[in-house]
């Protein structure tokens, strides 16, 4: 549980940090792109890059060696003075390294104190409970004070441990700047110990197969490992009002894969995934919009229901208060995809 009652939970930590923010940003995240601070030829295509995702991430954690860190950290304060990023409409966040690691101080103290009105989102790896997300929010709070930063720097956990994942609700509760939650299944494969060196995605052996048929080989299916992980995350997500987001699919050149994989989650209702590739973006922003078919129809069903009550009969389905939420949630989703991309507001018909 958090340590604050629910009268003070939107009291600002320090005094002259800015006020907590009651509401989630409204923004479209289809796709978190990580861009590897130390390096100068990745991080000078920023501005180009900017213009076709929807986040662009600094990555000052996994990925960079130890002998690069200070030079990720100062890439990130790079990154935030290339472009107007409010006028791009593109949100900038970074991931700063664990809190048991010697970076993790000077990463938020550098970052908050240099680019604290620029950066939306400080991405918290391996968080274990909400004392984590305690510790990081006090810190946070008194480097916006300090630093005169305007409006408050929000937090995404990764799950990527067994005890984060047991603790993922309170996780979720512990602050109002937390925005979201990815699940991070390479660590977390590690953390428990799981026989595979896959990141993300199904896996041969992890199957279900039929009973004994006569005269043919049994089938089988390749399942999920990580179904039941992302469903309590997602629950735990919507308990708390903030967003759920699959992580990264470690197979570049599996695009198949890896687009199902991003379908699965979406389906099941994370409002994004990373993309660790250039080629894995225009796989997430495709899955992460909901079809013009699928639009069209949910459209007809909250014009035949216009204010969600009652029954509806439409191709012969029967709709009735509980679809016509479901037909919301893609409306919704749609017009914010058809405020960022004009082709996509044309086939939607909005």
């Amino acid at each position: 549980m958090s340590t604050r009652t629910p009268r003070q939970f939107f009291k600002p930590l320090a005094i002259g940090a800015p006020e907590p923010l009651r509401e989630l940003p409204v923004k479209l995240e289809r796709m978190i792109h990580f861009v590897p601070g130390h390096n100068e030829k990745v991080r000078s295509k920023t501005p180009d890059i900017a213009a076709k995702v929807d986040v662009i991430l600094a990555n000052l954690e996994d990925a960079i060696p130890a002998d690069a860190k200070i030079a990720a950290r100062a890439g990130a304060i790079e990154m935030a003075n290339m472009i107007d990023w409010k006028k791009q409409g593109t949100g900038l966040w970074t991931r700063v390294n664990p809190l048991n690691s010697p970076w993790f101080l000077d990463d938020v103290a550098e970052i908050v104190t240099k680019a604290g009105n620029i950066y939306d989102v400080i991405m918290l790896p391996k968080v274990e409970g909400p004392w984590d997300i305690h510790y990081a929010d006090q810190l946070v709070a008194q480097l916006e004070a300090k630093a005169g930063v305007m409006r408050p720097i929000m937090f995404h956990a990764i799950l990527e441990t067994g005890q984060g994942v047991a603790l993922v609700e309170e996780i979720c509760l512990a602050s109002p700047r937390m925005q979201g939650i990815s699940l991070g299944p390479a660590d977390l494969a590690a953390n428990r110990a799981m026989k595979t060196t896959r990141v993300g995605g199904g896996h041969p052996m992890y199957r279900v197969i039929e009973d004994p048929v006569e005269g043919r080989d049994r089938a089988s299916a390749q399942q999920d490992p990580w179904h039941y992980t992302l469903g309590k995350m997602v629950d735990a997500c919507v308990q708390a009002g903030i967003k759920p987001f699959y992580g990264p699919f470690g197979d570049i050149a599996d695009l198949a894969a890896c687009e199902q994989q991003f379908k699965n989650a979406y389906l099941m209702g994370c409002a994004g995934a990373w993309s660790l590739h250039p080629g894995q973006v225009d796989i997430a922003k495709r899955v992460f919009s909901p079809e013009a078919a699928e639009v069209k129809f949910s459209l007809r069903i909250l014009e035949a229901m216009p204010d969600g009550t009652g029954v509806a009969m439409i191709d012969g389905k029967m709709q009735d208060d509980a679809t016509w939420k479901q037909a919301k949630v893609i409306v919704d989703l749609a017009k914010q995809v058809a405020a960022k991309d004009p082709e996509m507001a044309k086939a939607y018909g909005l």
